[in-house]
């Protein structure tokens, strides 16, 4: 109460000691206090007036400030609101109700935006929630199966970190989400069991490939073991991939079969083409020979006889290292092919039929030659310069022509 406020304006007191509160609805006593002045006894109801000014001053500080939540605030409004209404206490016990009162739409005002802002939460839960369930869905007909999981469990541990929503949304959307959930559990194992059907098939598959691939190990037959193994590379890499541990082991005991293989396929090979090395050597020598005395062919026949005797001591001679093969044939074709193109050439030269044509052709240019000139002879006698000059060009053409035809004739004469 200020000092201005007089007790006597909010109270009074009777002779027994009786203290009475004036408020808007009347007079009503608030206690008796005998034999003492009035003012004393005003004072001590004075006293507990101001200690309820100070509970709502506190209350409005606290209030207005947000310390409170809504709910908070509203109950202890209540409360005071009671307190002052049943005090005995003497002063303006009405304009603390007053104050009381003006402090409902504060609260209102707080409860509104709590209601806005618990709005907006579950808004955002409920976006957040939609997101997992998406992408939940997305997942269960993906086929990442080791990563997948893992998203799966990281979802799981998100959604139950939010709160919940109204109940039918909530249950709505988690039971997309555990229906996503078991979608995807389900579709990796059959595709676990599946694999591991197919990798058990490949282990029979490929036991099966190490069994004969060991069997092979000691053969001698290089060519066609050789094929055999590659064929059966070829099966190895067709049957697929068995259990990690169990193929790397099947793969150590097919390699080491293909190596046994192989390294005696090598060392026989190396032997035979040090055997052979000598065979190469004389077969060298042979064409050293050869080559000087066939190449040029300037007598077909000295060069027959000399091929022929080639060829009958390069058969003897025998084989070859393989990388020999290839630079010794091609040196033996060369000679062969100088052979036969003189063969040929004489063959061309001495061939009746071929003379006889070509001396045809020459005789029968010669006469049109001859009707040209005739041509042209009368053309100048009729004094027609034109026709006699197209006859002497035809002629010249032809003439060039009777020297091919003649030296073709000429080269069958020799």
């Amino acid at each position: 109460m200020s000092e201005g406020d007089a007790p006597t304006t909010w109270g009074r007191v009777e002779a027994d000691g009786t203290v009475y509160v004036r408020t808007a609805d009347g007079e009503r006593a608030v206690g008796q206090v005998p034999d003492v002045p009035e003012s004393e006894a005003l004072a001590f109801f004075t006293r507990r007036y101001d200690a309820l000014e100070l509970e709502v001053s506190l209350l409005e500080r606290r209030v207005r400030s947000g310390a409170l939540s809504p709910d908070d605030a509203a109950g202890s409004i209540k409360t005071v609101r009671k307190a002052v209404t049943d005090a005995n206490a003497v002063g303006d016990l009405d304009s603390l109700l007053t104050r009381l009162q003006g402090l409902q739409p504060v609260v209102d005002e707080a409860r509104a935006a709590a209601r806005a802002e618990k709005t907006k939460q579950l808004e955002e839960v409920r976006a957040a929630k939609d997101k997992a369930v998406v992408e939940a869905e997305a997942l269960a007909t993906g086929n990442d199966w080791r990563g997948g999981v893992n998203r799966f469990r990281s979802l799981l541990d998100d959604w139950k970190a939010l709160p919940r929503l109204d109940r039918a949304t909530d249950d709505a959307l988690w039971h997309r989400f555990s229906t996503a959930r078991t979608t995807y559990t389900r579709r990796r194992k059959q595709q676990f069991a599946q694999q591991n059907e197919q990798r058990d098939g490949a282990r029979v598959a490929k036991e099966q490939l190490v069994e004969e691939a060991e069997a092979l190990a000691t053969s001698t037959e290089w060519g066609p073991t050789t094929g055999a193994y590659r064929d059966l590379m070829t099966r190895w890499k067709a049957a697929g991939s068995a259990p990690r541990g169990v193929d790397e082991a099947l793969w150590r005991r097919f390699r080491a079969a293909q190596d046994t293989f192989f390294s005696a396929k090598q060392t026989a090979n190396a032997a035979m083409d040090a055997e052979f090395q000598v065979n190469a050597d004389a077969k060298t020598a042979l064409l050293d020979e050869a080559e000087a005395q066939i190449l040029p062919v300037t007598d077909l026949g000295k060069a027959r006889v000399a091929y022929r005797e080639l060829l009958e001591r390069w058969s003897a001679l025998g084989k070859v290292p393989r990388d020999a093969i290839r630079p010794l044939d091609a040196r033996l074709r060369a000679i062969e092919t100088a052979v036969t193109e003189a063969e040929e050439h004489r063959w061309r030269r001495t061939n009746p039929e071929a003379r006889a044509r070509a001396e045809d052709t020459a005789s029968k240019l010669e006469a049109q030659i001859a009707n040209l000139e005739e041509q042209a002879a009368k053309a100048d006698a009729r004094g027609d310069e034109k026709k006699a000059q197209q006859a002497r060009d035809s002629a010249a053409t032809y003439r060039e022509w009777l020297a091919q035809a003649q030296q073709a004739a000429s080269d069958f004469s020799g």
